[in-house]
Protein backbone atom coordinates (compact mmCIF):
# COMPACT_ATOMS: atom_id res chain seq x y z
CA UNK A 1 0.00 0.00 0.00
CA UNK A 2 1.41 3.54 -1.19
CA UNK A 3 2.38 6.19 1.67
CA UNK A 4 -0.33 8.79 1.44
CA UNK A 5 2.10 11.40 2.41
CA UNK A 6 4.47 10.42 -0.83
CA UNK A 7 5.36 14.04 -1.60
CA UNK A 8 6.36 14.61 -5.01
CA UNK A 9 9.20 16.66 -5.55
CA UNK A 10 9.12 19.19 -9.03
CA UNK A 11 11.51 21.70 -10.29
CA UNK A 12 10.96 24.51 -12.56
CA UNK A 13 13.73 26.95 -14.93
CA UNK A 14 13.78 30.09 -14.23
CA UNK A 15 11.56 32.28 -15.52
CA UNK A 16 8.72 29.73 -14.90
CA UNK A 17 5.13 30.67 -13.76
CA UNK A 18 4.38 27.82 -11.56
CA UNK A 19 0.59 29.05 -10.98
CA UNK A 20 -1.49 31.45 -12.30
CA UNK A 21 -3.69 34.12 -11.10
CA UNK A 22 -7.34 33.09 -11.57
CA UNK A 23 -6.97 30.23 -12.92
CA UNK A 24 -9.58 27.46 -11.25
CA UNK A 25 -8.46 23.69 -10.14
CA UNK A 26 -6.27 24.82 -7.28
CA UNK A 27 -5.44 21.75 -5.67
CA UNK A 28 -1.69 21.81 -5.18
CA UNK A 29 0.35 24.29 -2.49
CA UNK A 30 3.90 24.13 -2.97
CA UNK A 31 7.04 24.19 -0.16
CA UNK A 32 9.97 25.94 -1.88
CA UNK A 33 13.35 23.48 -0.93
CA UNK A 34 15.60 25.62 -3.05
CA UNK A 35 15.89 28.76 -5.20
CA UNK A 36 13.33 31.86 -5.27
CA UNK A 37 9.83 32.67 -6.47
CA UNK A 38 8.10 36.12 -6.64
CA UNK A 39 4.75 36.48 -5.87
CA UNK A 40 2.58 39.19 -7.83
CA UNK A 41 -0.75 40.04 -8.17
CA UNK A 42 -3.08 41.97 -11.32
CA UNK A 43 -3.98 44.45 -8.81
CA UNK A 44 -1.50 45.14 -6.00
CA UNK A 45 -3.71 46.48 -3.45
CA UNK A 46 -1.12 45.96 -0.90
CA UNK A 47 1.91 45.35 -0.57
CA UNK A 48 3.19 41.89 0.91
CA UNK A 49 4.63 42.08 4.48
CA UNK A 50 7.81 40.71 4.32
CA UNK A 51 7.56 41.39 0.36
CA UNK A 52 6.81 39.40 -2.49
CA UNK A 53 10.14 37.35 -2.62
CA UNK A 54 10.10 34.28 -1.24
CA UNK A 55 12.89 31.39 -0.43
CA UNK A 56 14.16 28.08 0.72
CA UNK A 57 11.32 26.99 4.02
CA UNK A 58 8.61 29.61 2.74
CA UNK A 59 5.37 28.29 0.90
CA UNK A 60 2.49 29.47 -1.58
CA UNK A 61 -0.38 28.86 -2.96
CA UNK A 62 -1.89 27.32 0.20
CA UNK A 63 -5.10 29.80 0.51
CA UNK A 64 -6.55 29.09 -2.80
CA UNK A 65 -5.62 25.65 -2.34
CA UNK A 66 -7.13 24.79 0.90
CA UNK A 67 -9.82 27.27 0.28
CA UNK A 68 -10.76 25.47 -3.09
CA UNK A 69 -10.92 28.70 -4.84
CA UNK A 70 -8.77 30.14 -8.04
CA UNK A 71 -5.40 31.11 -7.71
CA UNK A 72 -5.41 34.96 -5.84
CA UNK A 73 -2.06 35.49 -6.87
CA UNK A 74 1.19 34.45 -9.74
CA UNK A 75 4.30 32.69 -9.20
CA UNK A 76 6.78 32.72 -11.20
CA UNK A 77 10.87 31.12 -10.51
CA UNK A 78 13.25 33.65 -9.80
CA UNK A 79 15.89 31.14 -10.52
CA UNK A 80 15.85 27.36 -10.79
CA UNK A 81 13.75 25.98 -8.02
CA UNK A 82 13.01 22.58 -6.13
CA UNK A 83 9.73 22.69 -4.55
CA UNK A 84 7.54 19.65 -2.42
CA UNK A 85 4.23 19.86 -3.55
CA UNK A 86 1.42 19.18 -1.23
CA UNK A 87 -2.12 18.01 -2.75
CA UNK A 88 -4.64 19.33 -0.53
CA UNK A 89 -6.03 15.59 0.60
CA UNK A 90 -2.56 14.92 1.90
CA UNK A 91 -2.49 18.49 4.30
CA UNK A 92 -4.25 16.35 7.08
CA UNK A 93 -0.80 13.62 6.57
CA UNK A 94 0.88 16.06 6.81
CA UNK A 95 -0.40 17.45 9.73
CA UNK A 96 -0.20 13.87 11.61
CA UNK A 97 3.45 13.83 10.53
CA UNK A 98 5.02 17.05 10.66
CA UNK A 99 2.86 19.01 12.84
CA UNK A 100 5.16 22.13 13.09
CA UNK A 101 5.00 22.40 9.15
CA UNK A 102 1.12 22.92 9.89
CA UNK A 103 1.93 25.25 12.74
CA UNK A 104 4.04 27.21 10.81
CA UNK A 105 1.22 27.91 7.84
CA UNK A 106 -1.11 28.95 10.71
CA UNK A 107 1.02 31.37 12.22
CA UNK A 108 2.03 32.67 9.26
CA UNK A 109 -1.78 32.45 7.75
CA UNK A 110 -2.01 34.82 11.54
CA UNK A 111 0.13 37.08 11.02
CA UNK A 112 -1.19 37.71 6.83
CA UNK A 113 -4.76 37.95 8.27
CA UNK A 114 -3.86 40.81 10.77
CA UNK A 115 -2.24 42.39 8.43
CA UNK A 116 -4.32 42.61 5.27
CA UNK A 117 -7.49 43.64 8.26
CA UNK A 118 -5.03 46.37 9.19
CA UNK A 119 -5.40 47.12 5.42
CA UNK A 120 -8.25 46.79 4.41
CA UNK A 121 -9.55 49.52 7.65
CA UNK A 122 -7.21 51.75 6.04
CA UNK A 123 -8.27 51.23 2.81
CA UNK A 124 -11.75 51.39 3.49
CA UNK A 125 -12.25 54.29 5.48
CA UNK A 126 -8.80 55.59 4.65
CA UNK A 127 -7.53 55.51 8.45
CA UNK A 128 -5.16 53.16 10.62
CA UNK A 129 -7.01 51.26 13.49
CA UNK A 130 -5.35 50.68 16.70
CA UNK A 131 -5.82 47.50 18.65
CA UNK A 132 -4.26 47.92 22.18
CA UNK A 133 -6.15 48.44 25.16
CA UNK A 134 -6.82 51.59 25.20
CA UNK A 135 -8.62 51.83 22.29
CA UNK A 136 -11.40 49.62 24.11
CA UNK A 137 -12.25 52.90 25.53
CA UNK A 138 -12.95 54.54 21.92
CA UNK A 139 -15.02 51.20 20.76
CA UNK A 140 -17.10 51.59 23.51
CA UNK A 141 -17.42 55.30 22.93
CA UNK A 142 -18.72 54.31 19.61
CA UNK A 143 -21.49 51.93 20.54
CA UNK A 144 -22.80 54.68 23.36
CA UNK A 145 -23.12 57.30 20.47
CA UNK A 146 -24.98 54.69 18.58
CA UNK A 147 -27.30 53.29 21.68
CA UNK A 148 -26.01 50.54 21.78
CA UNK A 149 -25.51 50.20 25.35
CA UNK A 150 -24.63 46.58 26.13
CA UNK A 151 -21.98 46.60 23.32
CA UNK A 152 -21.01 50.19 25.29
CA UNK A 153 -21.42 48.66 28.96
CA UNK A 154 -19.35 45.64 27.66
CA UNK A 155 -16.34 47.56 26.06
CA UNK A 156 -16.19 50.06 29.24
CA UNK A 157 -16.07 47.14 31.61
CA UNK A 158 -12.98 45.90 29.72
CA UNK A 159 -11.65 48.80 29.48
CA UNK A 160 -11.06 49.52 33.34
CA UNK A 161 -10.51 45.99 33.76
CA UNK A 162 -7.24 46.27 31.58
CA UNK A 163 -6.35 49.58 32.10
CA UNK A 164 -7.73 50.40 35.71
CA UNK A 165 -5.59 53.53 35.60
CA UNK A 166 -5.94 54.50 31.84
CA UNK A 167 -6.24 58.39 30.26
CA UNK A 168 -9.70 57.34 30.29
CA UNK A 169 -10.74 55.43 33.39
CA UNK A 170 -12.72 57.88 35.60
CA UNK A 171 -14.49 58.89 32.29
CA UNK A 172 -15.42 55.08 31.71
CA UNK A 173 -16.25 54.90 35.17
CA UNK A 174 -19.21 57.26 35.07
CA UNK A 175 -19.85 56.23 31.95
CA UNK A 176 -20.27 52.65 32.82
CA UNK A 177 -22.30 53.78 35.79
CA UNK A 178 -24.89 55.62 33.27
CA UNK A 179 -25.41 52.45 30.67
CA UNK A 180 -25.43 50.23 32.71
CA UNK A 181 -29.03 50.14 33.48
CA UNK A 182 -29.83 49.69 29.51
CA UNK A 183 -27.48 47.29 28.69
CA UNK A 184 -29.22 44.20 28.72
CA UNK A 185 -27.06 41.08 27.47
CA UNK A 186 -23.73 42.38 28.50
CA UNK A 187 -22.04 39.24 29.06
CA UNK A 188 -18.72 40.62 30.42
CA UNK A 189 -17.08 37.74 32.38
CA UNK A 190 -17.67 33.63 32.16
CA UNK A 191 -16.72 32.27 35.26
CA UNK A 192 -18.32 28.85 34.80
CA UNK A 193 -15.16 27.55 34.06
CA UNK A 194 -17.43 25.48 31.00
CA UNK A 195 -15.37 25.40 27.70
CA UNK A 196 -19.24 25.41 25.80
CA UNK A 197 -20.58 28.69 26.10
CA UNK A 198 -24.60 30.35 24.89
CA UNK A 199 -24.48 33.99 23.70
CA UNK A 200 -27.68 35.43 22.78
CA UNK A 201 -28.36 37.37 19.60
CA UNK A 202 -26.19 40.85 19.96
CA UNK A 203 -24.27 39.70 22.75
CA UNK A 204 -20.64 40.97 22.37
CA UNK A 205 -18.51 37.85 22.81
CA UNK A 206 -14.87 39.81 22.80
CA UNK A 207 -14.39 43.93 21.67
CA UNK A 208 -10.89 44.50 19.46
CA UNK A 209 -7.94 45.49 22.14
CA UNK A 210 -9.45 43.39 24.52
CA UNK A 211 -6.45 39.93 25.39
CA UNK A 212 -6.97 36.91 23.49
CA UNK A 213 -6.98 33.65 25.78
CA UNK A 214 -8.93 31.65 23.49
CA UNK A 215 -10.05 30.79 20.36
CA UNK A 216 -13.75 29.83 19.75
CA UNK A 217 -15.58 26.37 17.51
CA UNK A 218 -19.21 27.91 16.50
CA UNK A 219 -21.42 24.83 17.80
CA UNK A 220 -24.66 26.29 16.37
CA UNK A 221 -25.65 30.13 15.65
CA UNK A 222 -23.53 32.73 13.61
CA UNK A 223 -21.24 35.24 14.73
CA UNK A 224 -20.28 38.47 12.82
CA UNK A 225 -16.58 40.23 13.51
CA UNK A 226 -16.43 43.68 13.44
CA UNK A 227 -14.10 46.62 13.66
CA UNK A 228 -14.63 50.32 14.59
CA UNK A 229 -12.39 52.75 12.80
CA UNK A 230 -12.46 56.64 12.55
CA UNK A 231 -15.94 56.35 13.66
CA UNK A 232 -17.27 53.43 11.27
CA UNK A 233 -17.89 50.11 12.41
CA UNK A 234 -16.57 47.49 9.81
CA UNK A 235 -18.15 44.37 8.78
CA UNK A 236 -15.46 41.93 8.18
CA UNK A 237 -17.09 38.84 8.02
CA UNK A 238 -20.38 36.95 9.20
CA UNK A 239 -19.17 33.43 10.37
CA UNK A 240 -21.52 30.30 10.99
CA UNK A 241 -21.57 26.61 12.73
CA UNK A 242 -18.45 24.57 11.92
CA UNK A 243 -16.00 28.46 12.18
CA UNK A 244 -13.43 29.35 14.16
CA UNK A 245 -12.34 32.83 15.32
CA UNK A 246 -10.52 34.49 17.79
CA UNK A 247 -7.33 32.08 16.69
CA UNK A 248 -5.01 34.74 15.87
CA UNK A 249 -4.66 36.79 19.52
CA UNK A 250 -4.00 32.41 20.74
CA UNK A 251 -1.47 31.54 18.45
CA UNK A 252 0.17 35.51 18.29
CA UNK A 253 -0.48 35.48 22.23
CA UNK A 254 -1.60 39.54 20.94
CA UNK A 255 -5.12 41.74 22.23
CA UNK A 256 -8.05 41.52 20.01
CA UNK A 257 -8.08 42.81 16.21
CA UNK A 258 -11.87 42.97 16.03
CA UNK A 259 -14.62 42.45 17.77
CA UNK A 260 -16.97 39.42 17.77
CA UNK A 261 -20.90 39.76 18.72
CA UNK A 262 -23.41 36.73 18.22
CA UNK A 263 -25.39 37.91 15.12
CA UNK A 264 -27.93 35.03 16.36
CA UNK A 265 -28.19 32.95 19.60
CA UNK A 266 -25.20 31.13 19.06
CA UNK A 267 -23.48 28.28 21.14
CA UNK A 268 -19.65 28.32 21.23
CA UNK A 269 -16.59 26.29 22.04
CA UNK A 270 -14.11 27.79 23.83
CA UNK A 271 -10.86 26.76 23.37
CA UNK A 272 -7.63 27.82 25.03
CA UNK A 273 -3.82 27.79 24.82
CA UNK A 274 -3.89 24.69 26.94
CA UNK A 275 -6.82 22.59 25.24
CA UNK A 276 -5.31 24.31 21.74
CA UNK A 277 -1.75 22.61 22.14
CA UNK A 278 -2.97 19.16 23.15
CA UNK A 279 -5.49 19.40 20.02
CA UNK A 280 -3.06 20.08 17.44
CA UNK A 281 -1.18 16.67 18.27
CA UNK A 282 -4.86 14.89 18.61
CA UNK A 283 -7.04 16.17 16.17
CA UNK A 284 -5.41 16.85 13.21
CA UNK A 285 -8.67 17.16 11.22
CA UNK A 286 -9.17 20.33 13.63
CA UNK A 287 -5.50 22.20 12.50
CA UNK A 288 -6.68 21.16 8.65
CA UNK A 289 -10.43 22.64 9.41
CA UNK A 290 -8.59 25.85 11.00
CA UNK A 291 -5.91 25.95 7.60
CA UNK A 292 -9.25 25.77 5.84
CA UNK A 293 -10.91 28.66 7.15
CA UNK A 294 -8.06 30.92 7.35
CA UNK A 295 -7.06 30.22 3.98
CA UNK A 296 -10.97 30.98 2.90
CA UNK A 297 -10.73 34.10 5.09
CA UNK A 298 -7.43 35.23 3.34
CA UNK A 299 -9.20 34.74 0.21
CA UNK A 300 -12.49 37.09 1.00
CA UNK A 301 -10.46 39.57 2.09
CA UNK A 302 -8.09 39.88 -0.97
CA UNK A 303 -11.59 40.12 -2.77
CA UNK A 304 -12.94 43.09 -0.49
CA UNK A 305 -8.93 44.69 -0.66
CA UNK A 306 -10.08 44.94 -4.69
CA UNK A 307 -13.36 46.37 -4.00
CA UNK A 308 -12.05 49.49 -2.32
CA UNK A 309 -10.61 50.33 -5.60
CA UNK A 310 -13.78 50.55 -6.99
CA UNK A 311 -14.49 54.67 -7.42
CA UNK A 312 -18.32 54.22 -7.81
CA UNK A 313 -20.25 53.54 -4.42
CA UNK A 314 -23.20 51.63 -6.68
CA UNK A 315 -20.32 49.26 -8.02
CA UNK A 316 -18.83 48.65 -4.82
CA UNK A 317 -22.17 47.19 -3.54
CA UNK A 318 -23.01 45.07 -6.38
CA UNK A 319 -19.38 43.68 -6.26
CA UNK A 320 -20.10 43.11 -2.32
CA UNK A 321 -23.01 41.33 -2.62
CA UNK A 322 -20.72 39.44 -6.00
CA UNK A 323 -17.80 38.50 -3.25
CA UNK A 324 -20.34 37.02 -1.39
CA UNK A 325 -22.01 35.15 -3.62
CA UNK A 326 -18.42 33.52 -4.55
CA UNK A 327 -17.54 32.92 -1.05
CA UNK A 328 -20.74 31.10 -0.42
CA UNK A 329 -20.06 28.78 -3.81
CA UNK A 330 -23.34 30.12 -4.88
CA UNK A 331 -23.91 28.70 -8.80
CA UNK A 332 -24.51 31.60 -10.98
CA UNK A 333 -27.71 30.58 -12.80
CA UNK A 334 -30.31 33.05 -14.68
CA UNK A 335 -33.31 32.94 -12.39
CA UNK A 336 -31.58 31.45 -9.22
CA UNK A 337 -32.88 33.83 -5.94
CA UNK A 338 -30.66 33.96 -3.10
CA UNK A 339 -31.11 35.76 0.69
CA UNK A 340 -27.46 36.76 2.09
CA UNK A 341 -27.47 36.89 5.89
CA UNK A 342 -26.71 40.70 6.32
CA UNK A 343 -29.17 43.38 5.87
CA UNK A 344 -28.14 46.71 4.18
CA UNK A 345 -26.82 48.62 6.70
CA UNK A 346 -24.43 45.32 7.19
CA UNK A 347 -23.88 45.95 3.72
CA UNK A 348 -22.91 49.21 3.56
CA UNK A 349 -19.99 48.78 6.31
CA UNK A 350 -19.02 45.82 4.25
CA UNK A 351 -17.75 47.81 1.45
CA UNK A 352 -16.73 50.42 3.94
CA UNK A 353 -19.09 53.49 2.50
CA UNK A 354 -19.69 56.24 4.70
CA UNK A 355 -23.61 56.34 5.77
CA UNK A 356 -24.09 59.60 3.57
CA UNK A 357 -22.74 57.54 0.39
CA UNK A 358 -23.78 54.31 1.33
CA UNK A 359 -27.33 55.19 2.11
CA UNK A 360 -27.51 57.25 -1.15
CA UNK A 361 -25.66 54.26 -3.45
CA UNK A 362 -28.46 52.08 -1.52
CA UNK A 363 -31.38 53.68 -2.98
CA UNK A 364 -29.26 53.48 -6.20
CA UNK A 365 -29.29 49.74 -5.79
CA UNK A 366 -32.51 49.40 -4.72
CA UNK A 367 -34.15 51.09 -7.66
CA UNK A 368 -33.32 47.56 -9.60
CA UNK A 369 -36.15 45.26 -9.55
CA UNK A 370 -33.87 41.93 -9.06
CA UNK A 371 -32.64 43.15 -5.25
CA UNK A 372 -34.96 44.20 -2.53
CA UNK A 373 -34.64 44.47 1.41
CA UNK A 374 -36.34 41.88 2.93
CA UNK A 375 -36.62 42.42 7.33
CA UNK A 376 -32.85 42.70 8.04
CA UNK A 377 -31.32 40.37 5.07
CA UNK A 378 -30.59 41.85 1.28
CA UNK A 379 -32.25 39.48 -1.07
CA UNK A 380 -31.94 38.92 -4.46
CA UNK A 381 -34.78 37.22 -6.96
CA UNK A 382 -31.87 36.31 -9.93
CA UNK A 383 -28.11 35.67 -8.86
CA UNK A 384 -26.95 36.91 -12.60
CA UNK A 385 -27.83 39.89 -12.45
CA UNK A 386 -25.64 40.64 -9.41
CA UNK A 387 -22.34 39.14 -11.63
CA UNK A 388 -23.78 41.36 -14.65
CA UNK A 389 -24.11 44.41 -12.92
CA UNK A 390 -20.69 43.56 -10.95
CA UNK A 391 -19.24 42.83 -14.31
CA UNK A 392 -20.28 45.66 -15.81
CA UNK A 393 -19.24 48.14 -13.03
CA UNK A 394 -15.51 46.45 -12.98
CA UNK A 395 -15.37 47.20 -16.77
CA UNK A 396 -16.59 50.59 -16.99
CA UNK A 397 -13.94 51.16 -14.32
CA UNK A 398 -10.99 49.77 -16.57
CA UNK A 399 -12.16 52.14 -19.14
CA UNK A 400 -12.26 55.30 -17.11
CA UNK A 401 -8.24 54.08 -16.13
CA UNK A 402 -7.53 53.74 -19.84
CA UNK A 403 -8.79 56.78 -20.76
CA UNK A 404 -7.41 59.24 -17.35
CA UNK A 405 -3.73 57.28 -18.53
CA UNK A 406 -4.46 58.83 -22.43
CA UNK A 407 -5.20 62.24 -20.84
CA UNK A 408 -9.43 61.63 -22.06
CA UNK A 409 -12.27 62.89 -19.93
CA UNK A 410 -13.76 59.79 -17.96
CA UNK A 411 -17.13 58.38 -17.23
CA UNK A 412 -17.16 57.67 -13.86
CA UNK A 413 -20.52 57.22 -12.19
CA UNK A 414 -22.35 56.09 -15.28
CA UNK A 415 -25.27 53.92 -15.59
CA UNK A 416 -25.91 50.48 -16.54
CA UNK A 417 -27.61 50.48 -19.63
CA UNK A 418 -30.85 48.48 -19.97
Amino acid sequence: MSDPLQLSIVSFNKGAYIIVEGKQNADHFFIIRSGKVRISKETEVVEEEGGNVLGPGDFFGVVSTMSSHSHIETAQALTDVSLISVHRDQYGFLIERNTPVAMKIIEAFSRRMRYLDESLAQLALKESSETGPEHLFDVAEYYARESQYSHAYFAYYHYLKTCPNGAHAQQARERLAQVKPYAKSAHVEDESGDFTRVYPQDTMIFAEGMPGKELYIIQKGSVKITKIVNDNEVLLAVLKAGDIFGEMSLIENKPRSASAIAFEDSTLLAVNKENFSRMVKTQPQLIARLTTLLAERIWFIYKQLANTLLKDSVGRLWDGLLIQLEKARVPIRPGNSYTFDFGPKELINMVGLTKGEGNQALRDLLKNNKVRAVGNRVHVTDVEEVEKQAKYYRKMQKIDEARRQRGAPGTTGAAVQR
